[in-house]
């Protein structure tokens, strides 16, 4: 009798394993149909192809910024900076062309240095000075949004705003930079990050290195791999996405509102959360952030839809986030 008692509870732990295993790989995958049932049943106009592409350029920037979060998890690290990042690209872009009156190539290029500066600070505290990923760039994050609203002096930057002189500003943004923030620019960007960082990660030996220092880095360190120097490259290639994604949106809206990339931070967190989970992977990876950056822009776009307050919507994000990381850290256990 115990025998059969013992092999019924074998077959039953079995049994839960692989249903708890079915639902770490394709979870998020299965709660994305829903969602898409759920919505398209509850509103007729969701599927229409002006909603889809709505939902695609909505989560672009969301996306780019949650891949430089994914990158900083390959390395075993965590960025929480990537949202004052933003803020610091986007005001510094918009104030290239309406207060100095640059051109886009040179812009995008001073913005994008300003970002890897900002990763380089960031490494060096981390990987020199010893402190911990998660507690540095929350102390950074505070710095960099101060940095922003001084260079701004807490003030929106936009074409022809008053100047401290008592003027109007006289630069423009160019007809090239504001099509970046524009369909279909804004998608393509993404996809082709995506793609890239995608191939980086899984088809180099730059890509697997920092796989193996976020696995084991004590491990990675005995093999051979300069464990310092790609948690470097993994901070400032954080930053620098994270300007990205404020570049874009600084195109979208056309102005540098205050801390533009604050709101970004969450959606980039969870994303990139969620997507250690998808299709079985089990880190960090540029496919799972954007299967997890489209679950979050499919929800937020039909709680839109179905007219679900505004001050509510976090709860749901929040509902989301704990159940990506619940899935996460059982299969880790």
């Amino acid at each position: 009798m115990s025998i059969n008692n013992n092999v019924q509870t074998v077959n039953r732990e079995k049994s839960n394993f692989q249903v708890f295993d079915f639902l770490y790989k394709y979870g998020t995958l299965i709660t994305i149909v829903l969602l898409l049932i759920v919505f398209g049943t509850a509103e007729k106009n969701f599927f229409q192809p002006g909603n889809i592409v709505n939902i695609l350029r909505s989560i672009s920037i969301v996306t780019i910024i949650a891949i430089g979060v994914t990158i900083s998890l390959t390395v075993g690290g965590f960025d929480l900076s990537v949202g004052s990042t933003a803020s610091i690209a986007n005001a510094v872009i918009i104030s290239l062309f309406v207060w100095h009156k640059q051109g886009t190539f040179l812009a995008i290029i001073i913005a994008l240095l300003i970002a890897a500066v900002i990763g380089a600070i960031n490494s060096f505290l981390i990987v020199k000075i010893k402190i911990p990923d998660m507690l540095l760039t929350l102390a950074t994050m505070f710095i960099f949004q101060g940095v922003a609203l001084t260079y701004t002096k807490g003030a929106t930057i936009s074409q022809n705003m008053v100047m401290p002189d008592g003027n109007f500003s006289e630069g423009q943004l160019t007809e090239a930079f504001i099509k970046i923030g524009q369909v279909p620019w804004i998608i393509i960007i993404m996809m082709v990050i995506v793609i890239l960082v995608h191939v980086f990660l899984n088809k180099t030996k730059h890509g697997r290195y920092m796989y193996v220092i976020g696995g084991n880095k004590e491990a990675a360190r005995l093999s051979g791999i300069p464990v310092n120097k790609y948690k470097v490259f993994a901070y400032m290639l954080s930053a620098i996405f994270a300007a990205i994604g404020g570049i874009i949106l600084a195109s979208r809206v056309q102005t540098a509102e205050i801390n533009a990339g604050a709101p970004y931070l969450m959606d980039a967190v969870a994303a990139a959360y969620i997507g250690l989970s998808v299709g079985g992977a089990g880190k960090p990876n540029a496919f799972g952030t954007f299967a997890g950056s489209v679950l979050m822009g499919i929800l937020q776009n039909g709680l839109v839809m179905l007219s679900v307050p505004y001050y509510s919507m976090d709860i749901v994000k929040g509902v989301v986030l704990t159940f990506a990381l619940a899935l996460t850290y059982w299969k880790k256990k």
